[in-house]
């Protein structure tokens, strides 16, 4: 087919064909710096670390796959690309001052070149690669006998300007809304950008502003019991971010939330990658009074062998009297080139003021397996309940999980419709750590199938099949009662055990010339977490990017999650997210940016559902029907003409109401959309 390409904004490029040169500048077959081009020239660029983490694929199944490079990093190099009658061709020329290298006076670095096909969704290597294998740079290439290789004086300082006006409505004296909009005094930052050396790049920044960054896509609870997450995407934190990945994710930057002031060392010398961060943050409320938090974080790795590694990673928030340590040691082992064992143990000490001082654990251990055919996952990982990390990310802890993960994949000759199919059967479990310990039974047990196929052509699907059962917690539903009578109220006990069965169907087309789209849908019995009972549930996702022409791009998604009760078949939660954004790029350096977003719930007024049938009240109020909406704009236009350097404009509105209205729109149900 004909080659895809488009005038896409820096690090969109991945629905264009497009060349990614990958240079290992350090030699170790572990970390490459990525320059991707597309036909026309656009950019993309970010680093790959390979961690052979096992990533999720249809509820809970994981697999090992090859790691994809993170696109955050921003260089500077030079590239052009041109339409051919024979298909493309690129240049890309890339100056010492964006890489890192060694100081050595002759060096090897790993080279390769991947080339992504779009209307075939392959993807070919320069040098030659195996899917069974744990790294994929370690099949690189090599560019040897490099000498007098000279970085010369990196430094790059941004200084800024930011001028803000924010608006709300207010009530006149003539009972009227108007609408106020206060002028905020002018705030001045800057942020320096210095290559100690070849190696080691420090980054510092004072009162930085980082309103171009887009907002974040909001997000359905599945669990109300697992913490969201949102990646980083603010550009002082992304730069080396890949040197502070730890397992369990120690390290989550989003956690210093408005800067005042932070320094950044990254690099990696004698075989040793560094990274330090050190942060203060806006004045903010702690139970010791008002304080700037301090944030430490130090990560140190140290390969050994061809492929193997270990790390150690110290964190450390401290916020007047209080403060949260934590320190971990990990390390990977990769054998015989498809078989890994990674390990990890972390403690952390925290005084919050709350309860005395305290120390507790964390520590996990994978073994695995990546053949062609068959690939394996065992894993188990405990958090105690005790165990804080205020520098990272905890999704949900108090447990220990163990899986079992299996894969068989059947890849069909070259040129058949079929080209890969897959069965992976999961068992998981998880327990209170408490419980654990003391050899109890498990709180939560699930069985799931998994079947995937990619088709000639780009097309992907998969169906999967989840048997589970979820027990009570108690904690939970600490501040649950249940009202018999005006003034009577009564423990409330949820269902010991609720059994699970749900279903799961996902696609994604091609990525044709003008148009991509996916969906995910899920529909069965699962967990009424409100109400704490079983109910009939439908999750659903949809996206969809229309590309009309090289410089105009759209992307709508819609999230919708639904739980209805199977006593009565009426509807306890309904939650609507659609969000639809439009990107103009005007040339290489100027785009146009606007974001809309409506999120909305509905949850009816809850009741002892399947056992008593009284009404619930929360904290002693009782619970009524309540409708919840919000809508977000935001306009950015942005001028970028390198990495480092930009002027945007941008203005941003929000609205929320709560109330007991209709709905303004309605679809039929069935498509798991807004139905009547």
């Amino acid at each position: 087919g004909a080659p895809r390409a488009t005038l896409a904004a820096r690090d969109r490029i991945d629905s264009d064909d497009n060349v990614q040169l990958l240079l290992g500048t350090f030699n170790d077959g572990r970390q490459a710096t990525v320059f991707g081009v597309n036909p026309l020239g656009l950019q993309m660029d970010g680093t790959l670390v390979e961690s052979n983490a096992a990533r999720q694929n249809d509820f809970m199944a994981k697999a090992i796959s090859r790691d994809q490079a993170d696109l955050s990093p921003d260089f500077v190099f030079q590239s052009k690309g041109r339409l051919a009658a024979y298909g493309y061709e690129v240049e890309v020329r890339v100056p010492f001052k964006s890489l890192k290298y060694p100081g050595s006076a002759e060096q090897t670095w790993g080279l390769n070149v991947v080339r992504m096909v779009q209307h075939s969704k392959h993807e070919d290597s320069w040098a030659p690669a195996k899917r069974a294998s744990l790294s994929f740079l370690g099949q690189s290439g090599a560019l040897e006998g490099l000498t007098d290789l000279h970085r010369g004086l990196v430094l790059d300082v941004t200084p800024e300007v930011t001028q803000r006006t924010t608006g709300s409505p207010t009530i006149a004296s003539s009972g009227g809304r108007a609408w106020n909009y206060a002028a905020a005094r002018p705030q001045a930052g800057a942020t320096v950008r210095w290559g100690v050396s070849n190696n080691m790049t420090l980054n510092a920044t004072a009162n930085p502003d980082f309103s171009q960054v887009e907002s974040d896509a909001g997000q359905v609870v599945f669990d109300p019991r697992q913490t969201l997450y949102f990646q980083e995407k603010r550009p002082f934190f992304l730069e080396g971010t890949e040197q502070f990945a730890t397992p369990h994710n120690l390290v989550y930057t989003r956690r210093i939330v408005q800067p005042v002031a932070a320094a950044k060392l990254t690099g990696k010398t004698s075989g040793v990658n560094v990274a330090l961060l050190s942060a203060v943050d806006r004045n903010t409320d702690t139970r010791f009074g008002r304080v700037n938090p301090l944030f430490n974080i130090v990560r140190v790795q140290r390969d050994l062998g061809g492929q193997s590694r270990v790390g150690a990673t110290y964190t450390d928030r401290i916020a007047g009297a209080g403060y949260n340590r934590v320190a971990d040691v990990d390390g990977r082992w990769v054998v015989g080139k498809i078989y890994g064992v990674q390990g990890q143990y972390a403690q952390s000490w925290t005084r919050d003021g709350v309860v005395s001082p305290r120390a507790a654990p964390l520590w996990s251990a994978v073994a695995s397996r990546n053949g062609k055919v068959l690939g394996v996952r065992y894993s188990i990982d405990g958090v105690d309940e005790r165990f804080r990390t205020q520098s990272g990310f905890l999704g949900r802890g108090g447990l220990v999980a163990v899986g079992l993960d299996h894969r068989l994949t059947y890849t069909a000759p070259q040129g058949s419709w079929l080209e890969t199919f897959s069965f992976s059967p999961v068992l998981y479990g998880r327990w209170r750590y408490s419980r654990f310990v003391h050899q109890g039974d498990a709180i939560e047990k699930l069985l799931h199938f998994n079947l995937a196929a990619t088709i000639r052509g780009g097309w992907q699907g998969s169906f999967a099949l989840l048997t589970e059962t979820f027990g009570y917690d108690p904690a939970l539903y600490a501040s649950y009662r249940i009202l018999r009578a005006p003034g009577d109220t009564i423990a409330f006990r949820g269902t010991g055990r609720i059994p699970n069965q749900d279903w799961v169907l996902s696609a994604t087309t091609p990525e044709w010339q003008k148009l991509s789209a996916n969906a995910l849908y899920l529909w069965g019995h699962d967990e009424n977490f409100f109400e704490w009972q079983s109910a009939n549930i439908i999750f659903a996702s949809y996206g969809v990017t229309v590309r009309p022409s090289q410089k105009l791009r759209l992307e709508g998604t819609y999230q919708v999650q639904t739980f209805k009760r199977r006593s009565d078949a009426s509807y306890v939660g309904e939650f609507r997210i659609p969000r639809l954004k439009m990107e103009y790029q005007l040339d290489r350096a100027l785009f146009v940016r606007l974001v809309g977003e409506y999120d909305s719930g509905v949850t009816d007024s809850l009741r002892d559902d399947g056992r008593t049938g009284l009404p619930i009240l929360i904290g002693g109020k009782p619970t009524t029907r309540t409708i919840e909406s919000s809508f977000r704009g935001d306009f950015l236009f942005s001028y970028q003409p390198v990495p480092g350097t930009v002027f945007f404009v941008g203005y941003g509105s929000s609205y929320a109401d709560v109330g007991d209205s209709p709905r303004p729109y309605s679809f039929p149900r069935s498509l798991g959309l807004p139905g009547s």
